[in-house]
């Protein structure tokens, strides 16, 4: 009697199983097995694609824990490969207009289960990843949070790292694309014009930029509109990047920086912005923070905060539950981070002592700036492997991907809040039409 577990039964096995998906899937997309042997999963792959498999332990793994993270494990320690493209071309050659859930329907569970068994106790070797932040990942307890760890492990990945995909600004948040066929830089310049419309900037005003990344915003601010501006970040390679800018571009006398936590800085501003930070504080400190913003903000001062956002849930009740996609992004991007639905940063922000004035999404601008990101980072593979290693380069990837992903789909979201300090009743000072945000330049 053959052994069900042996090398050749495994192969075998996997072979029929992928061979019976092949026609009710119908993609242009091939399984190379761990033999070499290719097996394409629709009648008409012209073998572009390739999805590499290590081992039998991979579809052991995947039969024992079937979720988003034992998928990416797999991939950032080389047991899954992806060949011919980018991860954000393989979703795509992935998708069918009808689901591919709906045409698997039509293959027999019992034959599933069958050609499934021999894999059931097979393992992979060093599928274990290094990289993932080792202290309170969530960091809900504003007592116990550590903003600076949280910052440095996503942010001080090295300056190098990151410019191999943001563009020439180093833009790490949304771009604004005033037409879809812009290029990143071109969108990455337009969004700071943009914001700095929104914040109704003027010469001699007093500007801060919490969480001022690598300084293009307060640079940017001070050379177009005549600003006094400061930033803050927790990030120390930001912090160097920042510095030398500004005295490259010969602006010390207009925009300064430093390191510093939101909740110590002092000072008086008339406008100050918040782009991208507000996601990385926990909802939790979310009273805080935008209590915090009004302290320092002259009376009627503008603030713009640009945040990503989950969607609205039909209860009201906040949920404490983390979702595999967050877990992921907890433990090996964005520890300490958390999305809320733009309504209730809304009230938070009402509730401290602002008036909200406009709200608008970026969502498909942000699909498509991360997937610039994605097919950017794709394309300085080998010199991101250089700098961070395989397995970070591939969880970047993967994030980067997913995110594209989410924001095409809509299932995240994006959006600029603009809201005035509300020290006192009467008119906000705010112009009676939006259409200086649209003037020709």
């Amino acid at each position: 009697m053959r052994n069900p577990f042996s090398a050749q039964s495994k192969i075998n096995s996997i072979k029929a199983l992928l061979n019976s998906v092949s026609e009710p899937l119908n993609l242009n997309v091939s399984v190379r097995l761990w033999n070499g042997e290719v097996v394409p999963l629709g009648p008409e792959a012209d073998g572009r694609y390739t999805i590499g498999l290590s081992g039998p332990g991979v579809i052991g793994s995947l039969m024992r824990m079937p979720t988003l993270e034992t998928l990416v494990r797999l991939y950032a320690t080389g047991h899954i490969e992806f060949d011919g493209g980018d991860l954000i071309e393989f979703s795509e050659a992935l998708k069918t207009r009808q689901s591919n859930r709906e045409r698997l329907k039509q293959v027999s569970k019992t034959m599933l289960a069958k050609r499934t068994l021999p894999f059931l106790f097979a393992k992979t070797d060093s599928a274990e990843l290094s990289e993932g932040f080792r202290d309170d990942m969530v960091g809900r307890d504003e007592s116990k949070r550590k903003n600076s760890d949280y910052i440095q492990f996503h942010y001080d990945v090295g300056n190098e790292f990151y410019k191999l995909f943001l563009g020439s600004e180093m833009m790490y948040t949304c771009a604004y694309f005033r037409d879809w066929s812009n290029s990143l830089d071109q969108a990455q310049h337009d969004k700071l014009e943009m914001i700095c419309r929104k914040l109704r900037l003027e010469p001699g005003d007093r500007m801060l930029d919490i969480g001022c990344g690598w300084g293009g915003l307060i640079c940017y601010a001070a050379q177009h509109f005549g600003v006094k501006a400061h930033g803050i970040t927790l990030s120390q390679q930001q912090y160097e990047y920042t510095k030398e800018k500004i005295e490259r571009l010969g602006l010390t006398d207009q925009v300064t920086v430093e390191i510093c936590d939101y909740a110590d800085h002092q000072g008086s501003y008339d406008k100050i912005s918040s782009i991208g930070m507000s996601e990385h504080i926990g909802v939790a400190n979310y009273p805080r923070y935008f209590g915090k913003i009004n302290s320092m903000l002259r009376d009627r001062g503008v603030m713009l905060n640009h945040a990503i956002a989950r969607s609205a849930k039909t209860s009201k009740r906040f949920s404490t539950r983390i979702r595999p996609e967050r877990k992921f992004l907890l433990k090996y991007i964005f520890p300490g981070s958390e999305l809320i639905p733009v309504g209730m940063t809304t009230d938070f922000m009402e509730q401290n002592g602002f008036e909200v004035h406009d709200v608008e999404s970026w969502r498909e601008h942000y699909a498509l700036t991360t997937r610039f990101w994605c097919k950017n980072l794709s394309a300085n593979r080998e010199r991101a492997i250089e700098l961070v290693g395989p397995e970070r380069y591939r969880l970047w990837v993967a994030y980067l991907a997913g995110a594209s992903g989410g924001f095409t789909a809509g299932s995240i979201k994006i959006y600029q809040v603009v809201a005035s300090k509300k020290g006192a009743k009467g008119v906000s000072g705010m112009p009676p039409t939006r259409a200086h945000l649209y003037r020709a330049a």
